[in-house]
This record gives structure tokens, sequence and C-alpha cells, in this order.
């Protein structure tokens, strides 16, 4: 007994430092005071194994190893934000949303610095941290559990007595500049090499299958947003935010609320020195419409939300010198010319690389050999040349012109009237074949771990594929006698190749690499295709142009692509190699088509997750707030202000039998 009050109380003490340290920023302990009460808890709960809890702050320390990482669906899609690039842009921003609520008045904002690091989310069931995963694609993340148990800043149980039933909290995973430094440090003097940057070392650390080295990593969090809630519901972003520190969550202490353009121009320009004076690293500024019913009715985009916008702060730049410029060949047959840089630290990032795009941007720059040149990191990521300096140029710099021939195949590099880009028309490229693989195999299609750039290189020169389909007849001994390969390799390579055999035509069909066929509009073509490929194969183009999103140019692409008898010829061989697609489940027209389901309170025996398959089975879809448009309420036992605002809205309020007596009636 005397045991069980010491652990408990134990428990509380650190919990309560944790809180102290990384949400109020108010260390009230020494590290070593810490550690000492950490190490009585661990001893106690060692003595008493049958006293152990998964929220106890012992269980963050780190040994678990992964096989390898599983994936984990979001119940809500975790969207990327559109982005606004200068002041106009946030103007006409505010316009739209004014426009599309049909108000005049100002809108309040909830504006945030936007942090150069991995967004996440966190799963609470009933209070206690259940998993959590990385954003992934928006819809499928990577389950990093195991390495987000080691960040001290998130709570491995809410501080709150009587908890939502089930919390989604989105965040993002960073690194202070202060901390990185330390780590580089720590790394040059154990002759270990350095990390590029905070925001790869922060990547880098979430994605490790051994969680000890994600726990020797100085990784924090700020919460900034919420997923799917079940058991609580808030009328606003700022209610949120500032429930998050109640429950245990850190969240950014430079949040502000305000109204209108002005509020939004404000904060835009002050962010940028913002930026120079913070210890972590931010790449731009997010506005978010406060109120959640705004937000409802505002809606979302394919792949963006219309009531937030991310505000990207002026790149970093540095002077660097051309000191060539060659011709990449992409899977597209696209020529882009590319700068070799002399290395140039940037923002942290070594730079020697720029894109120039094509030759009406190098005409337009007058970029040459040996010019000193303007470099940024546009977005804080892709390396441009921003402008040449005149002044520095030699007389002997001469004129850059894109070749007509393929560097590579020496094929003819044609450039249709609608395009600035020069393309070769070898549908044979070596180039186009390389990268053609690459994309095939890369997580967000064919997702083949071991296939990397290299390996690819090494298979293709080796004459072991010549196109994606030969991947699937490779066979443990092509691997193994490779150089750099062994046994293990090939066998982690080949386990790889069968895992992959079982996928989704959305991601074979992205994976195929058809013009203008993106993630989203493979996902389109799943659905229609039922997940036939022979259904998509002989769809004409009035078919393809009855889908939402499918536009002339995409549709065009697509009859092209499978009217190429070699395409068909490697689809075929991928299916003899053994690849199968998912069941696509059917939609079913009914009297729910097009309908906005809510489910409240407790379902009892019906699991959400059920029920949302039961709607959409109909073509329904479900949504986590009651708006205008909502058409159905399912309010199940102790259902909270959601219904309340259904009533408000005369919403039609459903309960659990009328639900199922209404899946019943779509069923006849």
């Amino acid at each position: 007994m005397e045991a069980n009050n010491r652990i408990k109380e134990l428990r509380i003490i650190l919990n309560e430092h944790n809180i102290n340290y990384y949400v109020n920023d108010n260390p009230t302990i020494s590290d070593s005071e810490y550690d000492s009460l950490l190490r009585e808890l661990q001893a106690l709960e060692q003595k008493y194994p049958e006293l152990l809890t998964l929220d106890s702050p012992t269980q963050r320390i780190g040994g678990t190893v992964l096989p390898e990482f599983q994936t984990i669906t979001h119940r809500l899609p975790m969207q990327s934000l559109s982005n606004a690039m200068d002041i106009s842009e946030l103007e006409a921003f505010n316009k739209q949303i004014k426009k599309l609520l049909n108000i005049e008045y100002d809108i309040e904002y909830i504006a945030e610095p936007k942090l150069d690091g991995l967004a996440v989310e966190l799963v609470y069931e009933n209070g206690l941290f259940s998993y959590g995963s990385t954003r992934g694609d928006g819809i499928v993340g990577e389950d990093i559990t195991h390495n987000l148990r080691t960040i001290k800043s998130i709570p491995l149980s809410l501080n709150d007595s009587n908890p939502p039933q089930l919390l989604e909290v989105r965040g993002e995973v960073f690194i202070n500049k202060d901390d990185f430094d330390l780590l580089n440090k720590k790394r040059s003097k154990n002759n270990q090499p350095l990390f590029a940057n905070p925001r790869n070392c922060a990547a880098g650390s979430l994605r490790q299958l051994d969680s000890s080295i994600a726990m020797e990593r100085p990784l924090r969090i700020f919460c900034y947003a919420p997923g799917f809630i079940d058991g609580m519901n808030f009328s606003s972003q700022i209610e949120f935010l500032n429930q998050l520190p109640k429950w245990g969550f850190p969240v950014n202490p430079f949040i502000e609320q305000g109204k209108g353009i002005d509020f939004l121009i404000d904060y835009y320009q002050r962010a940028e020195l913002l930026r120079s004076k913070i210890n972590y690293d931010i790449d731009g500024v997010v506005f978010k419409v406060n109120s959640y019913q705004y937000q409802a009715d505002l809606g979302i985009r394919s792949k963006s939300p219309r009531w937030a916008i991310a505000g990207k702060l002026k790149a970093e730049q540095a002077t660097t010198i051309i000191e060539n410029i060659i011709i990449s060949v992409g899977r597209t047959g696209a020529l882009t010319p590319v700068a070799k840089l002399k290395p140039v630290n940037i923002g942290g990032v070594i730079v020697s690389n720029a894109t120039l795009h094509n030759q009406d941007e190098i005409n337009r720059k007058d970029i040459r050999v040996g010019d000193t040149v303007l470099v940024q990191r546009a977005g804080d990521v892709i390396p441009e040349v921003v402008k040449v300096i005149l002044q520095k140029r030699k007389s002997n710099n001469e004129a850059f012109i894109i070749p007509s021939e393929c560097p590579i195949c020496n094929a003819l590099a044609s450039k249709s009237k609608d395009e600035a880009v020069a393309r070769c028309i070898n549908m044979k490229c070596p180039a186009k074949i390389k990268g053609s693989i690459e994309h095939f195999v890369s997580k967000n299609c064919l997702n083949i771990d071991g296939l990397g750039v290299k390996i690819v290189e090494l298979l293709i020169n080796e004459k072991l594929i010549h196109n994606i389909s030969d991947i699937y007849y490779l066979k443990h001994q092509d691997i193994a006698v490779l150089d750099g390969m062994g046994n293990k390799s090939a066998k982690n390579i080949i386990d790889s190749i069968n895992k992959s055999k079982n996928t989704t035509l959305a991601r074979f069909v992205y994976g195929l690499g058809i013009r203008h066929v993106g993630q989203n509009s493979a996902k389109i073509l799943e659905r229609y295709a039922q997940g036939n490929i022979d259904n998509l194969i002989n769809a004409n183009k009035n078919n393809l142009l009855d889908l939402n999103d499918i536009g002339d140019v995409m549709a065009e692409s697509i009859i092209a692509y499978f009217n190429n008898l070699d395409n068909i010829n490697i689809i075929d061989k991928c299916l003899a190699g053994g690849i199968q697609f998912e069941e696509v489940n059917v939609i079913i027209k009914s009297s729910i088509t097009d309908k906005t389901f809510v489910f409240t309170g407790n379902l009892g025996s019906l699991s959400r997750k059920d029920a949302i398959k039961m709607i959409e089975k109909y073509g329904a879809k479900s949504s986590s707030s009651v708006s205008s448009k909502t058409d159905y309420l399912i309010a199940g036992e102790k259902a909270g202000s959601k219904l309340k605002k259904a009533n408000d809205l005369n919403v039609k309020i459903l309960t659990l039998a009328d639900f199922k007596s209404l899946i019943e009636s779509c069923e006849v």
C-alpha cells in the first residue's frame, strides 16, 4: 500500500514538472532532481511490476525496436495549406472568405508561426495516449508511437478527470536551434556525421525503428489543431487552443487572435522580425478562420481547407557562382536545366544545385555559366536563382541554349505550343525509364523499401530491369551477387517487392506515371473503375469527363496512355507477376447519397468507424462538426453540444435505432 501511494505521488510530481517545463516554460526543479525522482519511480516499478501503467513517466524511455513501420489511416485528412507569398495574396484570401460567407464585417482569425518541423497526430482514448503517426500523404501516415512516447512534452495521459472518449491532437515536432547546435557539437566530438539542419534531424529521429535513438534527440512539440474528437465540442480554434495547456499540451506562445485584413498584414510583417529572435526555425505564418462554424461553412478543396492559409516568409538568400549548367531528364522526358553552384550555406543547408526551370526562365534572367548569382531556397526548400549580379559578370560568359536533342539518348526533344519545357520523344530513353521506375517504387506509389535511386540504377545497368514490370520477376540470387549487396539485402528487397503486390488501384495508377494524373486524381479513377483496371483501360473520354476534377487535358492524357500497346503489355506483365488490387467499396446510389452525417455521443456496440463505413457505402459522407450543410445528426447516449447546435440549425436528428432503420431502407 505504501509503495502504491509513493508511486502515485511520484507520477503526479513528475507530470507536474513536465507541464511546468514544457507547457508553462517555468521549471521548478533542476534536471538532476528530476532524474533522481525518475530513478526512484523506476526502482519501485521494477520491484512492483503489477503497479506499472502505460502512462507512467518511466514509459518514455526508448529501447523498443520495430521490424518495420506500420501504416495508420487518419480519421480526418491531414491536409496541406495553400500559400500566400505576399500581402496581395493575403488580401485576396480575406476577400474570398468574406465573399464565400456572404458577410461584410471583419472576420476573426487566429495567427501562429509555421514551424519548420514534422507534422504528427496524437490519439488519446479515454485520456490515455494510445498511438501517434506522421502526416504521411494526408490520408495515411506511419505509426511512430514508440518514438513519440520518448518526447517529454507529449503527455502520456490527459490532465483531466473527465476526458473525451476519443481525442486527436495535431502538432509539429521540432528541435530548438540551441539544442541542435549542442547535438552537432557532441556528434563532432564523437566523429559522427553532422546533421544539416534541425528539421531534417527531427524528421529523421521520428523515422527511426529504434526508439532509443529518438530518446537521445532533443525533440519537442507544439500542438495547434484538433483531429477527430468524441465526447467534447469546441466552437472555435481559440477555445481549443486554450484547452490544450489544461490537458498538458504545449502551444506556441506567439499565437494571436485578431480581426480583418489589417491584423493579417500586421502579424505577417512582424513575423519576419520574430523569425530572427526565436529559438526554432519557422518558414512562415498560418492564418485560420477562428469560428468552427465558419470553417464548416467554407469547407475544403481537394488538397487544402478554404479557411486557412500559410503566409510564406521571405526566403533566405546567398550569393554564389554558377560553375556549370547541365540538363536533367526526368521520367516525363522533360529537359530541365540545372545550375551547378559553388556550394553555399543557405539557412543551414549546403546548396550546390538550383533548378533553372526552362529556356524562357534562363532568357528572362539572362543566366550564364560563370555568373555570380543570388540564390534562395524557394519556400525554404527548393533552391532557385533569383537574379544575376551583372556587375560581376565576365565578358566571356556566353548565353546558354538548351540543346534540341536529349543529352541521354540523343533523340529529338520537342516542345508543344502550350508548354515551356522541351521533352525527349524517345519512349525508351534510359533517363525516362529510370525516372519512371524510381517513381513507381516510391513511398506514395508501390512503396518498395530498399529500391532507392542507387539500387534502381544498379539494376538497370546490370540489365536486370528494363521497365517497372521487371521488378516483379527479380530473384534473390539476381540481387545478392551485385556489388555492395548480399543475402540479407537481397532478402529484404524481395520481401518488400512481394509485400507491394497487395496494393490499391489508386497507388498503382499513380505509379504508372500518367501525365497530369496525381494522387487525388488516381483515387478518383480508382472509384470509377471500382478497383478493376480493365474498366479504366476501356474508359472513353466522356466517361472520364463525367468525373469530378478530371478535365479535358487529363482525360486525353489517360486515353493516350492506355491506347499505347507497350504500356498495356507492361501492365499485363505486372498483373501476371502477382500484383493484386484491394477491393474497393462500391457506392450504391440511395436516398442518402451525397448527404452529410454527424455522429455524437455513445453509439453503444456500433463503433464510429463502422457507422461511417455504413453511410459511405451508400454515397454519404461524415463530418466532425454540425453546420448548415449537415443533413443528419446521429445522437447516441450523452450527446453534447452538437445536439443543441443541430436543434438550433433545424438539422434532422436521429436516434441510433432511427439510423439503423435508415440504413436498412437503403438496402432494400
